[in-house]
């Protein structure tokens, strides 16, 4: 089992329409504080951001903001952080919280919750990092994503390995556990026109 003591957690600062999305927000915070893994995230307050930290912090575990000064704004910003970390892009504070990082978790978000997914999963693709990414997938959110990526497999835009690089569930519990024992998938040459 892979020691890890950070994850980092892209999720919406919005709240979604469905109580299930907080419901699996506050839980993940749990399984995080329970288990001694610290929360890495964009430190915001308000979504679901703002209510996995909580709970992580609730239950006496450490929650680590990281926020461009642009868009630090006192109704927006966490106060009452672990740490906050005030950066000067929105590129150092990706990498500000990768570094910090063991894994990763996208919970259901946005065009920046899907954009810092993506990111990690291409570097994880071609060979920067190795660290497992998860996705919680509450209410199915990410079925439509997923299909879209085997259609991108389908269509000759991605291998079939680069489908491993994710770790679907829907329970919180599960998807942390299931990260802990990840062994990295060999991607092989991206290009495929490069190949062998």
């Amino acid at each position: 089992m892979n020691e890890m003591k950070r994850i980092c957690v892209y999720s919406g600062s919005n709240p979604g329409n469905h109580a299930d999305y907080e419901d699996a927000a506050v839980r993940l915070g749990e399984v995080l504080a329970a288990r001694g893994i610290d929360l890495v995230y964009g430190g915001a307050s308000v979504g679901l951001m703002g209510r996995v930290a909580d709970k992580v912090m609730s239950m006496g575990g450490k929650a680590i903001g990281v926020m461009p000064s642009g868009l630090f704004r006192g109704e927006v910003a966490h106060a009452g952080l672990s740490e906050f970390h005030k950066v000067g892009s929105m590129h150092e504070r990706k990498k500000m919280m990768a570094d910090f990082s063991d894994a990763f978790i996208s919970m259901p978000g946005g065009l920046g919750t899907y954009e810092e997914l993506f990111e990690t999963s291409c570097w994880a693709q071609i060979g920067i990092h190795k660290k497992p990414i998860g996705l919680l997938n509450v209410r199915g959110f990410y079925d439509p994503l997923l299909a879209m990526l085997e259609h991108t497999v389908k269509e000759g835009f991605m291998r079939e390995e680069n489908l491993e690089l994710f770790i679907v569930e829907s329970d919180p519990e599960i998807l942390v556990q299931r990260l802990l024992q990840y062994v990295p998938v060999q991607q092989g040459q991206k290009w495929v026109e490069l190949s062998e």
